[in-house]
């Protein structure tokens, strides 16, 4: 959130991670003035980020999806790499119970489609 209110560049996978996550805290009128300071990005971009999220119900990253966007881009996302807690939203954060339901019938039907 620092990083994000003072404009520094958080790179494309860091935007797509905060509104995983921000989403379930946060209004579109929050998150789109945060993203609009991001360099090259402007608050069009930003409400269609916040909206493709949330029209596409992405769930929040799992700590190694969070892990392996963030070798593709020059901004930690995870600043501690190495500290397996680090990075683990589900165990820093407390989602709305919907997304761990989603979470579960998307498993459930990963499942019952490799029978």
């Amino acid at each position: 959130m620092d990083d994000l209110q003072a404009g520094t560049d958080i790179g494309h996978y860091g935007r797509l991670v905060f509104v995983m996550i921000a989403r379930h805290f946060m209004s579109e009128d929050e998150m789109v003035p945060l993203l609009a300071k991001q360099p090259d990005h402007n608050a069009t971009e930003a409400q269609a980020l916040v909206q493709q999220v949330e029209a596409k119900g992405y769930s929040p990253p799992r700590r190694e999806r969070i892990l392996a966007w963030q070798k593709e881009q020059d901004y930690p996302i995870c600043p501690n790499p190495d500290d397996p807690d680090s990075g683990n939203v589900y165990s820093e954060l407390r989602f709305p119970d919907d997304v761990y339901e989603h979470i579960s019938e998307y498993y459930a039907e990963k499942a019952h489609e490799g029978r």
